[in-house]
């Protein structure tokens, strides 16, 4: 279990994947009032850290981390546990499927940071090199599916200051032959139901089209599945709340992410807005052949 202080100082470690959109994410912190600052030496975190806590007015940092600093990522879980005892500190880890990272790196021509040749596998040498820090990641976001106006809004919606003290929840429907999105909160599995896939009018179609729509809610189980899911959702949001959480991701998974869990995911999302809570939502495989 990771420890927090109660310091009055919140720090965000922004890490990860080349390629994963860490600036945007560091930008989009700026602008919720963070202080960033980007590859800056693990060593002089907690000097920085401390510097800004002297400084009225500064109660908000954000620290972009990355693979050019793999000389002393050995001593980074060590850092870690002692800024975790003196500061409210998260640690932020983006990745991206390989697919996306290549295809990312080669529209902005840019070489990979530690400058091999096979793009692939420096990605994987990167991965591996990365793997303590991932370790200790509060929260890790796939940003395969997000455009980065999306992450942008996804960090401010996830991150910034509520002073409501509304918690966002955001829906996510998924397939699971291309993986767990790992920032689910909650996760609710629907390859129990028929799949349109196999029906060759509804193929073609996504679960947003009104005729893939209204067969998979149309379906007994279906209907049987959202009458206990509802009140499942509306009792423990609530709670969630109650405990503090700012924001909540549910996840909704069916084989390719196509036709059943997005036309569940905006059912849910539906009826979730009907409680009036600040609901948002993505289909993050609904366009993959």
């Amino acid at each position: 279990m990771k420890k927090t202080s109660t310091s009055s100082l919140s720090i965000i470690i922004l890490t990860g994947l080349s390629g994963s959109g860490k600036s945007v994410a560091l930008n989009a912190f700026e602008d919720i009032g963070y202080f960033c600052i980007d590859n800056l030496p693990t060593l002089l975190i907690d000097t920085f850290a401390t510097l800004n806590q002297r400084t009225p007015g500064t109660s908000k940092i954000a620290i972009g981390i990355d693979i050019r600093e793999r000389r002393l990522f050995d001593d980074f879980p060590k850092i870690i546990s002692a800024l975790r005892k003196k500061h409210n500190l998260k640690i932020i880890y983006l990745e991206a499927r390989d697919s996306t990272l290549i295809s990312r790196f080669k529209e902005t021509r840019r070489p990979h940071p530690l400058g091999d040749k096979d793009l692939k596998k420096s990605l994987h040498k990167e991965a591996k090199l990365l793997s303590p820090i991932r370790k200790e990641a509060d929260k890790i976001i796939d940003t395969s599916s997000l455009t980065v106006h999306e992450l942008r809004k996804f960090i401010i919606e996830t991150f910034g200051d509520s002073s409501a003290g509304e918690m966002k929840i955001r829906i996510m429907s998924f397939g699971y032959k291309y993986g767990i999105p790992l920032e689910t909160d909650l996760l609710f599995d629907v390859r129990f139901l028929p799949n349109p896939y196999f029906i060759k009018e509804l193929k073609p179609y996504s679960g947003k089209n009104p005729k893939v729509r209204d067969f998979v809610l149309g379906q007994k189980d279906t209907k049987l599945f959202l009458e206990k899911l509802n009140p499942l959702l509306d009792h423990i949001i609530p709670l969630y709340k109650r405990e503090g959480k700012s924001y909540l991701t549910i996840g909704i998974g069916c084989t390719g992410g196509r036709h059943r869990s997005p036309a569940i995911a905006e059912k849910i999302k539906k009826s979730l807005k009907k409680q009036k809570h600040d609901i948002s939502i993505s289909h993050r495989d609904i366009g993959v052949a």
